[in-house]
């Protein structure tokens, strides 16, 4: 099978996203498919060399002026075209009748566009660029979602039918598994992680549904009531917010929060091995890759109690309120004792994530995708 790939514009650095597109091209490809992944080149974006809302206007044209003629080039090669992130749909009018699947994570920003969280408000560009890829998630063929949230949100918002719209979690994007202390101990030193002290860990971005303020809200919560000194929390991801830095500032936490920016597969395969329990509190998600990633290398999981991260985590994490600090805290301190039981049922839950088993559900959908499109339903190789 001739699989053509759709990945994001490189200089919007949505690193999740290309993460995803480059796993489905290398297992697509093992497994003996043909996988080519095409995308707008920064031909103008990158005249500036910090972003601003100038490169933002110049990525537009890179993505909607030139672009479109390169797709169609490629379009010929395919048997399938795969848009790895919904936020691309807005290509689908150029599909014509090539048989597409789309991978919808989330609707979040199409729910902000349509003011379902008044207090995080898209703009008027925004807006009109939401509207844009909804009509290109209305004209799928096929729209695999990564959660039975993001499904219901799918079916509720868009005019797709039942039959059009299935859900493919989202499988282990590095093979994450516990690391012997004896390697994760010179990783940590070498990071700035004080050696056999313990620590919290959360790993996400910036963007307000992560909770990162949250976050830091329920450690402080957790150091006030726990008197344990030398307890840390090292937060691993895009860096920090200047109102985090200043939340650190004023409660005196500044040598108690460890910010680690961007590090490798196995620094963090080390930090998850290490650690006491993740901590992600997050409000919305479309999966939730940081809850596997931690029962994988046996670090115990302190989650959401809301859908999709209930369903991730399913019975081997410990579920909290992540907009009371407070009762969070107090519940991680009821539960230390008991972590230890929560690794083995943690790395049971992950092993269903199988990046194999997802690359498996997606080509059962391309052929799905190409049967639909051609009466014959010949099956191609």
């Amino acid at each position: 099978m001739k699989i053509l790939l759709i990945g994001n514009y490189p200089l919007d650095a949505i690193i999740s996203m290309d993460i995803f597109a480059s796993m489905l091209e290398n297992y697509l490809t093992k497994v003996g498919h043909q996988v080519r992944i095409i995308c707008p080149n920064p031909w103008f974006g990158k005249l500036l060399s910090s972003p601003n809302s100038l490169r933002k206007w110049l990525g537009y044209i890179d993505k909607f002026v030139f672009f479109p003629a390169q797709l169609r080039q490629a379009l010929s090669w395919a048997d399938i075209v795969h848009i790895c992130d919904q936020g691309n749909a807005v290509y689908v009018k150029y599909l014509g009748n090539i048989p597409h699947v789309i991978t919808c994570h989330d609707l979040l920003p199409i729910r902000s566009g349509l003011g379902e969280f008044p207090q995080y408000r898209t703009g008027w560009t925004g807006k009109q660029f939401q509207q844009m890829v909804m009509r290109g998630l209305n004209q799928a063929h096929k729209v695999a979602c990564v959660s039975e949230q993001t499904k219901s949100d799918v079916l509720r918002l868009s005019s797709l039918s039942e039959s059009a719209v299935s859900v493919i979690t989202m499988g282990l994007n590095y093979p994450y598994m516990p690391m012997k202390a004896t390697e994760s101990q010179p990783r940590l030193k070498a990071l700035g992680i004080p050696e056999n002290y313990p620590f919290i860990l959360h790993v996400g971005a910036n963007h307000w549904y992560k909770n990162r303020l949250g976050v830091l809200e329920i450690f402080h919560q957790l150091i006030l009531q726990l008197q344990q000194p030398e307890f840390s929390l090292v937060m691993v991801g895009k860096p920090m917010t200047d109102e985090m830095r200043q939340f650190i500032k004023t409660h005196n936490m500044t040598q108690k929060v460890i910010e680690l920016v961007e590090i490798n597969n196995e620094n963090l395969r080390a930090i998850y091995s290490s650690a006491t329990a993740l901590l992600f509190p997050s409000l919305y998600e479309g999966f939730g890759w940081p809850i596997i990633e931690a029962q994988a290398c046996g670090c115990p999981v302190f989650t959401s109690n809301r859908s999709p991260m209930n369903d991730v985590g399913g019975e081997a994490a410990i579920y909290i309120e992540p907009e009371q600090p407070k009762e969070t805290a107090e519940e991680i301190i009821c539960n230390l004792p008991t972590l230890e039981k929560l690794k083995s049922k943690g790395f049971v839950n992950s092993q269903k994530f199988s990046a194999e088993k997802m690359i498996s559900d997606y080509i059962e959908l391309y052929q799905q995708a190409i049967n639909e499109k051609y009466e014959n339903k010949v099956k191609i190789i």
